[in-house]
């Protein structure tokens, strides 16, 4: 298990969506959150306390979270210095990256010197079965997306929170490494053998009560070039009931891509329903999340109310304004 409270790397991101990790943690889990460690040029601040490995130990944390999810995940090498240090000042290492603590023969000589633990967040420990496609009881919302990294799990985030307020059956369900790094359970969606990914999902949203809600975390886009065959495997596997919406506003091209342009809201609404009628025939948008972080209230109000004309659906930012209307949404 991994031990909290956390010092929170951002190490060098080159901008604050690049430290999205540490960006979950903060937001979802702030009690975690002890402080954060950046390194020069990093342009990404958490608001926490900036703390060094030693000042983090003796402020009470357990573990440095490596908070950053870059291109590829990968360990910089400007990074392991400052890793060693951490182990070599009685921190643990967690990261949800790509590339593996464990293969990292520095950090595992140093792990082992210290006495401390390597936690590799992005690693399958299930013998996932391949998809079958039959139908489950209980119900499921997935969050897809006009681009990656665009606010899918804090939507489903908001939605459990708000459920749970309501005292309704509502379980978030973790397909990525922030998710699981927030709750402590899910599947690493993207770190599975790409056949047995929708199965993964099956296995992540079982049978359940007729009127239990599997927020299921969302994950890349259909129209991300790089990232689509992973948001098909969460609709295939997940046979969602409803399917919400995301979208940032301000974005000008696909995250990574500068070649491609993101989507219409209509274009993702109509693609999404297509591919999950292939699993279930009744599924429905119910509704829009938009990531309004970077507009001012006035304009964030103006552009969810323009957008919910547009496409006849409640439109809200659930981070800013609660996730109530999305839920109301639901099918019965």
């Amino acid at each position: 298990m991994i031990t909290p409270p956390y010092l929170l790397f951002l190490g060098d991101a080159p901008d604050p969506l690049a430290a999205k990790v540490a960006q979950g943690i903060r937001d979802w889990n702030p009690e975690a959150a002890r402080g954060q460690l950046r390194l020069p040029g990093c342009r990404a601040d958490m608001g926490l306390p900036d703390l060094t490995p030693a000042e983090a130990v003796a402020a009470g944390a357990k573990t440095l979270v490596i908070g950053v999810a870059n291109r590829g995940g990968t360990i910089s090498a400007a990074w392991k210095s400052v890793l060693v240090e951490a182990l070599a000042a009685g921190l643990d290492l967690a990261s949800g990256l790509h590339n593996l603590l464990r293969d990292e023969p520095e950090l595992v000589a140093a792990a082992e010197r210290h006495g401390r633990a390597l936690h590799d967040v992005r690693v399958p420990t299930v013998a996932y079965p391949i998809a079958n496609g039959k139908p489950r009881t209980g119900k499921r919302c997935l969050a897809i997306g006009t681009d990656c990294s665009i606010g899918k799990m804090y939507t489903a985030l908001a939605m459990a929170r708000d459920m749970a307020a309501r005292n309704m059956k509502a379980s978030f369900r973790a397909t990525g490494q922030t998710g699981i790094l927030i709750t402590g359970d899910g599947v690493p969606l993207d770190a599975v053998v790409a056949d047995f990914m929708a199965g993964a999902i099956e296995h992540l949203t079982p049978d359940n009560d007729p009127d239990h809600w599997d927020l299921i975390e969302g994950q890349g886009s259909l129209f991300h070039a790089s990232y689509s065959g992973v948001t098909l495997a969460l609709i295939h596997g997940g046979q969602p009931d409803a399917l919400i919406l995301c979208h940032e506003p301000t974005r000008r091209h696909m995250r990574g891509l500068p070649d491609y342009k993101l989507p219409s809201l209509e274009a993702l609404r109509d693609l999404g329903l297509t591919m999950a009628r292939v699993v279930n025939a009744g599924v429905a948008v119910v509704g829009i999340s938009v990531n309004t972080a970077a507009l001012h209230e006035e304009a964030a109000l103006e552009y969810l109310a323009a957008t919910e004309a547009r496409m006849g659906l409640p439109t809200v930012d659930p981070f800013r304004q609660g996730a109530g209307r999305l839920i109301d949404a639901l099918p019965v």
